[in-house]
C-alpha cells in the first residue's frame, strides 16, 4: 500500500491517505505509519469505514491493546469487544443518556487537557479513534477534539526552566482528574483498583528522540515538593502547552479516524448539544514499562 502524506503543519499533525485501514494493512504500511507518528504525533485519516473488529484488528498493528477503565467493570456493554471504548453519550441500548447519567458525567473529564491512562503504573502510547456518528454544530460546540504538542511546548520553554523541571516527577491521578469537575461517585472497589501513579515530566520520545512535557489532568502534584508548590508549577506548564500556536482542533466528520501519540500530545473533547449522538470507538496501545525506567 502506498501512503500518501500532508502536513497540515511542518512538525505536528498530518493526513493520511492512500490506505483502506478496513483491511489487512501490511508491514511496510505499518512502518511508514510508525515514522509519521514519530514526525508528527498525531495522524488524521478520512473516508474509512471500520466495524469495531477491523478497527481492533487494524490497532493490533500497532501493540497490545488496553482494556480501559470503563469496560474493566465489567457487566453490559453497548459494544462487544472490551478493547474497543466507547466514547459516546449512549447507553448500553443505544439510547442518549441521560444529563445525570454517572458513566456521562465520567467522561465528562475528557474534556479537561489530559493524557490518556498516565496514571496507570504503565501508561498507554497510541490513541486511535474513529467516527461513527457525529453531532451537528450547534452553538454548545461541535464536538471537536483538540491536540497540544508537548514536543514544541517543551522547546519553547526558557532554559532555566527546562533546567528545572527535567528530573521532575509526577503524581497522576484519575480521581484528582475527575474531582476537578466535581465527579466523585465512583463504583465500590475502583479507588482501589486504580492507586496514584508516577511518571516523569519530561520524557525524551524513543522515536524521535526529542525531549517532551508528559502533563495531563491527571498529574495532581510534583513528588518531593509542597503539593500547592507543585500544583502551581503544573497550571502554569499546562497554560503554556495548551497556547493556540501548540494546539491542532480536529472536527469530526463520520469515516475520520485520528492516531495520536499519548507520548508527545495532550488532548481534550470539546462540548457538543447532546440531544444528537456522538458516537466515536477508540482503541488504545499499551506501553512495555514505567516512564521512571526511561533515560532522561
Amino acid at each position: 500500500m502506498a501512503i500518501e502524506i500532508r502536513p497540515v503543519n511542518p512538525g505536528f499533525v498530518a493526513e493520511i491517505g492512500g490506505l483502506d485501514l478496513s483491511g489487512s494493512v501490511d508491514q511496510a504500511a505499518v512502518d511508514a505509519m510508525w515514522e509519521a507518528i514519530d514526525r508528527y504525533a498525531v495522524l488524521v485519516f478520512h473516508d474509512q469505514r471500520l466495524d469495531d473488529t477491523q478497527l481492533r484488528d487494524f490497532a493490533a498493528n500497532f501493540g497490545p491493546l488496553e482494556i480501559g477503565r470503563a469496560a474493566a467493570r465489567g457487566g453490559r456493554r453497548r459494544l462487544a469487544h472490551p478493547e474497543i471504548g466507547d466514547i459516546s453519550n449512549l447507553d448500553e441500548d443505544g439510547r442518549l443518556r441521560q444529563r445525570d447519567d454517572g458513566r456521562r458525567l465520567d467522561s465528562l473529564g475528557n474534556r479537561l487537557w489530559h493524557t490518556d491512562a498516565s496514571y496507570m503504573p504503565v501508561p498507554v502510547v497510541l490513541g486511535i479513534l474513529h467516527a461513527v456518528a457525529v453531532p451537528p454544530a450547534s452553538a454548545l460546540g461541535d464536538g471537536a477534539t483538540e491536540f497540544a504538542d508537548m514536543r514544541a511546548a517543551y522547546d519553547a520553554l526558557s532554559k532555566g526552566t527546562k533546567a528545572e523541571i527535567d528530573g521532575l516527577v509526577a503524581e497522576h491521578d484519575v480521581f484528582w482528574s475527575r474531582g476537578q469537575i466535581g465527579f466523585t461517585e465512583f463504583p465500590l472497589g475502583e479507588r482501589e483498583q486504580y492507586p496514584p501513579s508516577r511518571q516523569r515530566l519530561v520524557r525524551r520520545h524513543p522515536g524521535s528522540h526529542r525531549k517532551t512535557l508528559y502533563l495531563s489532568a491527571h498529574a495532581s502534584h510534583i513528588v518531593g515538593w509542597p503539593v500547592p508548590e507543585g500544583r502551581l508549577l503544573l497550571l502554569d506548564l499546562n497554560t503554556h502547552a495548551t497556547q493556540p500556536e501548540f494546539v491542532y482542533s480536529h472536527k469530526w466528520r463520520v469515516g475520520d479516524l485520528v492516531i495520536w501519540d499519548n507520548r508527545c500530545t495532550m488532548h481534550r473533547g470539546r462540548p457538543h448539544d447532546d440531544s444528537y449522538p456522538r458516537d466515536l470507538r477508540r482503541a488504545t496501545t499499551l506501553d512495555i514499562g514505567s516512564t521512571l525506567d526511561e533515560a532522561a
